[in-house]
C-alpha cells in the first residue's frame, strides 16, 4: 500500500488511480479514503486520489492527538500533493473533508482547481454534532459486520431506499471484525481532539472559509434529510455563490453515498466545468 511521510514523521496511506483531472478525495471525521469506493467507478477520465488522515484507516496514529485538527490535516494534504508532484488538484470533500477543503481555499487557494462539498458547509447544526459526539471514539455494541449493518438499517433516520447490501458494505468500511467484536478503524483519541470544540460548534461563523471558494468551480451535494447541514444553509451558500452546482439528494441524511443519480449529475457538471476551464 502506498504511503508518504509527513513533515512530522507519520506515514499516511493514500491511493492514486486513473489518469486525467486530479481529484483528491477527503473523507469524513472518523472515516478513510474507502468512503469513496461507491462513487469511484462512476467518475471517468479523472485521476482519483484518496487520503487516509492521520489516525484513520491505514495511516499512522499520532502520539499527539491534538494534531487531529483541520490545519494539520490540511497541511498533510498539501504535503501529499508535493510528494506526488501535483501543483493543483480538485477536492471532493465529505463532511470533515469539506471543512479541510474550505480551509485550504482560505490558506492555499493556489493549490486548488475546484471544490465539491458533500453535506457540509460553513454552518453546522448542533443537533447533528451532538449525534456524532455520542458515538465518537466508542466501539459499537454490535459484534459483527452483519449486526452493525442490521442496526444501521433499523436506526438510520432520514435514509430510505438503501439496500441491506449497502449497509453491510458500510459496516465493513467502518469497522474491523475481531473475535471480541468490532474495532474502530481510527484512533479513539480523535474524540479527545474534537469533543470540546463540538460543544458550541454550531455557533461558529465559518462563512469566511466558504467565501474563500469564490472564483473556483464549486459544487454542493446536500442530503435532503441532513441533520448536520440545513436546507437554509445550503440555499444561503447558493445565494452567495450563484454558479455553485447544487443538488438536494432525496432519501439521504448525513451523508449521501455519492453514487446517487443526483449526486453523479452534479459531480459530472462540476468536473466538466473544471475541464472546460483548463
Amino acid at each position: 500500500m502506498p504511503h508518504f511521510k509527513t513533515s512530522d514523521g507519520l506515514n499516511l496511506h493514500y491511493t492514486d488511480q486513473g489518469a486525467g483531472l486530479p481529484i483528491l478525495c477527503l473523507a469524513g471525521l472518523t472515516r478513510s479514503g474507502r468512503d469513496f469506493e461507491f462513487v469511484a467507478p462512476h467518475l471517468h477520465d479523472v485521476r482519483l486520489i484518496t487520503l487516509d488522515y492521520r489516525g484513520r484507516g491505514a495511516s499512522d496514529w499520532a502520539d499527539d492527538f491534538t494534531t487531529y485538527a483541520v490545519p494539520r490535516e490540511t497541511q498533510d494534504a498539501i504535503e501529499l500533493l508535493d510528494d506526488l508532484g501535483l501543483e493543483k488538484v480538485a477536492i471532493l470533500g465529505t463532511s470533515r473533508g469539506g471543512l479541510n477543503a474550505m480551509y485550504m481555499a482560505a490558506t492555499a487557494k493556489d493549490r486548488l482547481l475546484g471544490v465539491a462539498l458533500n453535506d457540509v458547509g460553513p454552518k453546522l447544526e448542533q443537533a447533528g454534532l451532538d449525534i456524532i459526539s455520542d458515538y465518537l471514539g466508542r466501539r459499537p455494541a454490535a459484534k459483527t459486520h452483519a449486526e452493525a449493518a442490521e442496526a444501521r438499517a433499523r436506526t438510520a433516520t432520514g435514509f430510505a431506499n438503501v439496500p441491506p447490501s449497502r449497509w453491510l458494505e458500510e459496516a465493513r468500511i467502518l469497522y474491523q471484525e475481531h473475535p471480541d467484536g468490532l474495532h474502530l478503524t481510527y484512533d479513539p483519541k480523535l474524540r479527545d481532539a474534537v469533543i470540546d470544540g463540538f460543544k458550541n460548534a454550531g455557533d461558529v461563523d465559518a462563512w469566511p472559509l466558504f467565501d474563500a471558494l469564490n472564483g473556483l468551480p464549486t459544487a454542493l451535494i446536500h442530503g435532503a434529510n441532513s441533520d448536520l447541514l440545513s436546507r437554509k444553509t445550503a440555499l444561503e451558500m447558493k445565494r452567495r455563490m450563484p454558479n455553485m452546482h447544487l443538488t438536494h439528494v432525496p432519501d439521504r441524511a448525513h451523508i449521501p453515498f455519492l453514487d446517487e443519480p443526483q449526486s453523479l449529475v452534479t459531480l459530472s457538471a462540476w468536473i466538466k466545468e473544471m475541464k472546460d476551464g483548463l
